[in-house]
């Protein structure tokens, strides 16, 4: 770009946002004439001026609207991937409650993993899929046989299992040697045989070991129960049902920039405040998005920077974003008021009304829009 065009953008820079000027800068062709250039740009700051809230303007009550709305005619039903049933994704209304209400258990927790570049290849995908996939042994056994005389247990594993997932009795048997105190481990081909060390009245061991080993991890990450590989646009991209952020982000293969999950507690303690704030926005978004709705943006925006404005992510709930209100009446016409106003009465709280739930209540004009400014006028 010329340094003349530049300057022209720079001396802008009292007027609009520095996110605007660079934009503009990225977008305009380099052979444009100053004229054509001046042109857009009285053009951008009067888009920009309209763009802007009127001072007293009602936001609050708007974007409440603005989502409430619409959310009257979203579906209740939950999508299905076909044949898998564990991977469910909840959508519509729940989902959007979910959201605002900051739940700390989500009903189908879900992510999406993008890979680098050079493991975008069918194989290298269906390998990493095996490896981060949570196996437990229960999933591989084929028959369980339980011996009372010789006090042994054994296990006989699917080979078609173990040749899928590159495993061997002898690899397995590793997971053992820590956890099993009072057993014998032994293995063949495809079995494994537990013996009791103990008295043989002690049968009761036996039956509790059986259970404990279905659910011993063998590999893969925690709580990732489902994987789907799914080809988007020339990439694969990786679906899980369960997360577990963390453990996925520190593996080399995975695309550190694009990968998330759709638990914004999560995203939080991973990734901090911010990005559970762009999470938000994101999950609320694509909600709205699969329901064919209209909303803009920029109410979603809203709550999700109410939500996450101190520092933490707070539901807006009793327990929440309300609880933090100053006014009592305000607090009291959300729920639970019998509470609130006994409280504040033992506790002397004044409400000095500057807020508009409060002034409806006591029949005030609300300090909004042309209730905003006091007039002073001198009276004959």
């Amino acid at each position: 770009m010329k340094k003349e065009h530049e300057e022209l953008i720079e001396s802008y820079a009292d007027k609009l946002s520095l996110s605007v000027l660079d934009e503009v800068k990225i977008t305009v062709p380099a052979d444009i004439t100053k004229e054509k250039l001046s042109k857009i740009m009285e053009e951008i700051v009067a888009a920009y001026e309209s763009a802007k809230v009127n001072p007293g303007e009602c936001v609050g009550l708007v974007s409440a609207e603005s989502i409430g709305e619409p959310g009257t005619q979203m579906t209740l039903n939950t999508f299905h991937f076909a044949g898998v049933s564990e991977m469910n994704v909840t959508t519509g209304l729940p989902r959007i409650i979910e959201i605002f209400d900051a739940q700390k258990e989500i009903k189908t927790p879900t992510m999406e993993i993008y890979l680098e570049s050079k493991y975008n290849n069918l194989d290298a995908v269906k390998k990493f899929a095996a490896k981060i996939k949570e196996t437990l042994l229960g999933e591989l056994v084929e028959e369980y046989s339980l011996n009372i005389f010789e006090q042994t247990l054994k296990l006989t594993l699917n080979k078609g299992l173990l040749k899928d997932y590159d495993l061997t009795g002898k690899e397995i048997i590793k997971n053992f040697k820590t956890k099993m105190k009072n057993f014998n481990l032994d293995s063949e081909d495809n079995t494994i045989i537990f013996t009791h060390k103990g008295k043989a009245e002690e049968i009761k061991e036996l039956y509790n070991l059986k259970e404990k080993v279905k659910d011993v991890k063998i590999k893969g990450i925690k709580g990732i129960k489902q994987v789907l590989p799914v080809k988007r646009g020339g990439e694969y991209v990786i679906l899980t049902s369960g997360t577990n952020l963390k453990e996925v982000l520190e593996l080399d293969e995975v695309d550190s920039q694009r990968t998330f999950c759709n638990d914004i507690y999560e995203i939080y303690e991973v990734l901090g405040i911010e990005a559970a704030r762009q999470a938000i926005i994101n999950e609320v978004y694509k909600v709205i998005q699969a329901q064919g709705l209209n909303i803009d943006i920029r109410h979603i925006m809203l709550v999700a920077d109410i939500m996450c404005a101190n520092g933490i992510v707070k539901g807006v709930t009793r327990y929440g974003v309300v609880s933090e209100k100053a006014s009592v009446l305000a607090r009291a016409s959300f729920e639970t008021p019998i509470k609130h106003l006994i409280n504040a009465a033992l506790e002397g709280e004044v409400d000095n009304l500057t807020s508009v739930v409060e002034n409806v209540m006591i029949n005030q004009p609300v300090p909004l829009g042309t209730g905003l400014p006091g007039l002073v006028t001198k009276m004959k």
